[in-house]
């Protein structure tokens, strides 16, 4: 054997070397060849020790190229891949797309930590409204941070500051507009003239006036009745810069107005001996049927602007108040994070993008909400809320229930989709049972339970109408069913408001003075709700907010199942409507205990001032520093101006301020801290102002109030007492109607006040509810004989019709369900007993095809769907919370990891290869010289040498 022979060649070299005979001479071939030979082992050794480290190196090249394909699939996933274009529009797109992500990571973080959040990110979670609102906040502010992009790159470019209107044509700043998705809310609605619109308003209250369609409207910016007042007479707010001066004088932090003039503790509350408490949830209710203005959306990681959370400094858009060492406040700042309210499209430093671009377009606010008295709060401001609110299924034209829960067999509201919600839960109860927030026409129904009872009544009232009603007339179909029903809670709304409600807040000179009796529609009359009236004027109930919650049993009297509740017990807690009594216990409470009266010197409670929204530990919060800073926010002018707006005399000195302020000790306090008459926040000085006989406010803001309401009373064409919208016998039955009716109809309470706004004692103040007026519904029967009226018209699927009766004939007038549209003719006439026209037919829209107002974020991708459409992102995106943006998951992609994959697979091979290569090449070598020194120099074929060699290396190893 080879290898045999092999061994025995080397120990015959073996002993001959230990020998002590002299060695024989090596031939020059020889010598050669073993000098060869350890220079190949000293390599082969230095490959064997090199081998591993290859196989590392080789391994992490193999690696990097991988990740870097994967970045590479990434890269073209990115939120912005679809920003093809260049220049501006790119610019546009990516603010927009920034801006979006942004406002979903944020809500989504706030909710993440909902638990231990602290009241300040509560309040600002709480403020985010209904996704049709949240996109026109989001369009206001994309269009206003794009301006910042391009005045940084016009200053960049020119060396001086410009304005993007000084150096952009028309079609630019239009197209500015409309990537921002700001110009769909600046042209004028299409206002259909059908038998439709004349007859129901428009859930938007769009189109109420023919000639300005938009006033009244949601999603629009609130009335100014005086200019606005910024410290850059464009968008910064009054105490925005330090040392700025007012009047020759700065302004007074309005934490320390609220801690030396508005704070009192608990115990100091002065009770009001002539109106219940009831008075204060009614205000508080319809506030949010007139106005909500949304708070702007944080975009920390955008244009270097800051987390409010986190920050004490004046930046875009934080506002922070000020708080001071000596200050008793919880916080872990220096300072109570503050939200600045949302601008309106093409304000502020948008403003020289539309109409005269030399004239400034100070910043102004939105109004989410339709601004009629219209029980927006029941039905919604927007047809995407309005669907979620109704049945559809219903044939009695009913509103959506809680199917999980209910009061003693009556309806609760629905709960919100979102899971987890916001509102706080039960802390006895399992951690699976999970109680949410209600859903409503308006977003906030859920901050206190009292609001949430009254959001509850409504409910019930609606389908208690709308049953009634499809007995009375059974051939109505459910869309006429559910206008005429919604047509009457919103005539209710009305009647409650302007007839029991406003004269016992401003008195009943200044309701005549300022609103007096109805004369009709007024088209030149601008009803929108105005920034003045809802930032200052409408939140005086504040004042009056009672800091203890009580729910009375069947006699009025304490519960000692339902304890008494501090208010700060009862923020966001539906749970407690639901586990604790439902409505009749809490609605007893508030028909029987007096309301809070507003006293100079005891103004907000501590419950307000130092516990607003604590539903942990974690923080504090003050409702009155919110509002001094709010109207702040909004520009409002001072005190003087608006005294003059009202003809009231202007105070400039102390002892003016005493004609209006009659507490010397809260005058003296005024103008320790403002040091000018003129420099005092709005809201601060209406609250202060001593009241008006047999009223709840003072002479300024009973004229800002009887104004408002006089605009809203005569510039709404669906006024109830404005003609053809009832008939008189229907105005009749209406003006029976009462708050206390409302009640007896949707509760289980037998025995009410006649007046629920006025506090009684139990049980000689009551009335049987047998006693109490209702309304008879005959006036709302109609006579329908189907063989003289061409029959019952077709039913349409995915839409209904209404019947009218115009110029002596009858029609109908056909509508379609969110997400379709009509196609055919809308309005069908009955002539010589046939219809004119074959019935329309409802098909589903594609929205995925609006390029002005695109469905879906630009990071995602939309597809059309039976009636609506959906969003989709590509991997690894997903959809945030409003369904409509793109978020990173965290994780790589399939995409990613199947180029790791296959990195990986790849380079393995060659990483195999190579070994085997250096393998092959180490061995060739030693089998070649070993077989040179076995045949003394002679050379072998290569099958030899290869044989040679793998014999050697088995007697290596063995």
């Amino acid at each position: 054997m080879m290898v045999r022979g092999w061994r025995s060649v080397h120990r015959s070299q073996s002993s001959r070397t230990h020998s002590p005979e002299p060695e024989e001479p090596l031939s020059p071939q020889t010598r050669l060849a073993l000098r060869h030979k350890e220079q190949q082992e000293i390599c082969c050794r230095r490959l064997r020790q090199m081998r591993v480290f290859i196989f590392f190196i080789i391994l992490i090249t193999m690696v990097s190229v991988a990740v870097f394909l994967a970045l590479v699939q990434w890269g073209r996933n990115d939120l912005f891949r679809k920003a093809k274009e260049h220049g501006i529009r790119r610019t546009l797109q990516e603010t927009t797309s920034i801006q979006g992500e942004e406002t979903a990571r944020r809500r989504e973080r706030l909710l993440e930590r909902h638990d231990t959040m602290a009241p300040s990110q509560f309040l600002a979670l709480s403020k985010y409204s209904y996704q049709e609102t949240q996109a026109v906040s989001q369009a206001a502010e994309s269009m206003e941070a794009s301006m910042q992009v391009l005045k940084g790159k016009l200053h960049q470019k020119h060396q001086r500051s410009l304005l993007p209107s000084d150096v952009l044509p028309a079609d630019v700043l239009m197209m500015i507009t409309n990537v921002s998705g700001c110009l769909p809310y600046m042209l004028p609605p299409k206002c259909p003239n059908n038998c439709m619109t004349r007859k129901y308003r428009h859930i938007t209250g769009a189109c109420q006036n023919r000639e300005h369609p938009r006033w009244g409207a949601s999603n629009t910016a609130l009335a100014r009745w005086l200019p606005p007042v910024y410290e850059d007479g464009l968008s910064q707010p009054k105490g925005w810069n330090y040392g700025f001066l007012h009047n020759g004088f700065p302004l007074p932090s309005v934490r320390e107005v609220t801690r030396n003039i508005i704070e009192v503790s608990n115990e100091a509350v002065t009770e009001d001996e002539r109106h219940s408490d009831m008075i204060t949830v009614w205000g508080q209710y319809i506030s949010h049927d007139l106005a909500f203005t949304p708070q702007s959306v944080n975009r920390p990681s955008f244009l270097g602007e800051a987390d409010c959370q986190r920050t004490c400094e004046n930046r875009s858009p934080c506002f922070p108040i000020q708080v001071f060492a000596n200050d008793t406040f919880s916080t872990s700042l220096n300072c109570l994070p503050f939200y600045r309210s949302s601008p309106a499209c093409a304000t502020g430093h948008q403003g020289f993008l539309i109409g005269n671009l030399s004239v400034l377009n100070p910043r102004q606010q939105i109004n989410s909400l339709t601004s009629f008295l219209d029980a927006s709060t029941v039905y919604g401001s927007t047809p995407a809320t309005e669907n979620k609110l109704r049945n559809l299924t219903s044939e009695e034209g009913l509103l959506r229930i809680n199917t999980q829960y209910f009061d003693n067999g009556r309806e609760y509201l629905p709960f919100v989709a979102q899971v987890p919600s916001l509102c706080a839960q039960d802390p006895k109860a399992d951690k699976k049972e999970r109680i949410e927030c209600f859903m409503a026409g308006d977003s906030r129904a859920s901050e206190v339970p009292s609001l949430a009872a009254m959001h509850t009544l409504w409910l019930r009232e609606h389908n208690r109408l709308a049953k009634a009603l499809k007995e009375v007339n059974p051939h109505w179909s459910p869309e006429t069913v559910y206008q005429e029903a919604r047509k009457i809670v919103g005539a209710l709304h009305q009647i409650i408001t302007l007839r029991d409600y406003i004269p016992k807040i401003i008195g009943p000179d200044a309701f005549n003075q300022y609103i007096g009796a109805y004369k009709g529609y007024v088209p030149t009359i601008n009803p929108s709700v105005s920034n003045v009236f809802t930032t200052a004027a409408f939140r005086f109930g504040h004042a009056a907010i009672h800091p203890v919650i009580k729910r009375l049993d069947v006699q009025y009297q304490n519960d000692p199942n339902l304890p008494n509740l501090q208010l700060h017990e009862a923020f966001f807690t539906p749970w407690r409507l639901i586990k604790e009594g439902g409505l009749d216990p809490l609605l007893r409470g508030t028909l029987a205990t007096a309301a809070k009266l507003q006293v100079q010197d005891q103004l907000l409670n501590e419950e307000l001032t130092k516990k607003l929204l604590v539903l942990s530990h974690n923080g504090s919060l003050d409702l009155a520093s919110l509002d001094l800073q709010r109207g702040r926010d909004h520009g409002l002018p001072g005190y003087n101006d608006w005294r003059e707006f009202c003809d009231l005399p202007r105070l400039r000195t102390e002892s003016d301020l005493t004609k209006a302020i009659q507490n010397r000790k809260t005058v003296q306090k005024i103008m320790g801290l403002y040091k000018n008459p003129d420099n005092m926040d709005l809201w601060l000085a209406g609250i202060v102002e001593s009241m008006l006989p047999d009223a709840r406010t003072g002479p300024l803001f009973a004229c800002i109030i009887g104004k408002q309401m006089k605009a809203l009373r005569d510039g709404d064409r669906f006024w109830w007492e404005n003609d053809n919208v009832f008939t008189e016998d229907q105005r009749q039955e209406l003006r029976k109607y009462s708050l206390s009716r409302l009640i007896c109809d949707n509760t289980g309470l037998t025995e009410v006040p006649l007046d629920a706004f006025i506090l009684g004692k139990f049980p000689k103040d009551f009335e049987s509810c047998e006693n109490i007026p209702s309304i008879h519904l005959g006036a709302w029967q109609e006579t329908f004989h189907p063989e003289l009226n061409c029959g019952f018209p077709t039913r349409v699927e995915h839409g209904d019709f209404v019947h009218c009766s115009e110029a002596g004939k009858l029609t109908v007038t056909y509508s379609c369900h969110q997400g379709y549209e009509l196609l055919g003719e809308e309005q069908l006439s009955c002539i010589q007993g046939k219809w004119n026209l074959k019935a329309p037919v409802c098909q589903d829209i594609n929205e995925c095809e609006n390029k002005t107002n695109p469905p879906c974020h630009s990071s995602a991708q939309c597809v059309n769907t039976q009636g609506s459409f959906q969003c989709l992102c590509t991997d690894p995106y997903e959809l945030a919370e409003d369904g409509k943006i793109c978020k990173d998951s965290g994780r790589l992609s399939k995409g990613s990891l199947v180029s790791i994959i296959l990195g990986v697979i790849v380079f393995s091979c060659l990483a195999v290869s190579s070994w085997f290569v250096v393998c092959r090449w180490s061995c060739s070598a030693r089998g070649s010289v070993n077989s040179q020194v076995l045949n003394d120099g002679k050379n072998l074929s290569p099958e030899e040498n290869c044989q040679n060699s793998y014999e050697m290396n088995i007697s290596q190893t063995q």
